[in-house]
């Protein structure tokens, strides 16, 4: 009978925590994979955790394109997704909000990618897909994501 009890308190405590956890984890079929959207902007929270690592932008007052997006060299290993057409279609997101959620790759990918733990006050750009017709939420998942002069193809692997 002690050990049931413990049991269920073990489970109730463990309990309230869940919905945080899972609040933010879209399946890719939520995003419109046809509107490539690109996002810049300042990080103000992390979340360094599986599912997929996600952070809190800040986005300027002034966001635009950069002229050169299309030409950014792009890791030959995401090839598959078609990079060069995605950054050529890149458009901003119609919504005007200026925090946006952003859902990154797994840590196994991220660590595979050797991405460094992204900290608060960070600058980045990325370039993604948001919800069906920007509803909902402002979220943007991640397909490429450049920091520190770097890129890095979120929905595949280095090697």
């Amino acid at each position: 009978m002690l050990l049931q009890r413990r049991q269920v308190l073990a489970v109730a405590s463990v309990l309230p925590l869940v919905p945080l956890a899972a609040h933010a984890h879209h399946g890719w079929s939520s995003f419109d994979a046809d509107r490539p959207i690109y996002l810049e902007g300042t990080v103000r929270k992390v979340r360094w955790q599986n599912p997929h690592a996600e952070l809190e932008l800040e986005l300027p007052a002034n966001l635009a394109l950069p002229p050169n997006l299309a030409q950014r060299a792009l890791p030959a290993q995401t090839a598959p997704v078609d990079g060069k057409a995605l950054l050529a279609r890149a458009v901003l997101p119609t919504r005007k909000d200026r925090k946006w959620e952003i859902e990154l790759a797994p840590l196994t990918r991220m660590q595979a990618w050797q991405v460094a733990e992204i900290k608060p006050g960070t600058a980045i750009s990325l370039l993604g897909f948001t919800l069906r017709e920007e509803k909902g939420d402002a979220v943007l998942r991640a397909e490429y994501l450049f920091v520190d002069g770097k890129v890095y193809g979120l929905r595949s692997s280095p090697a």
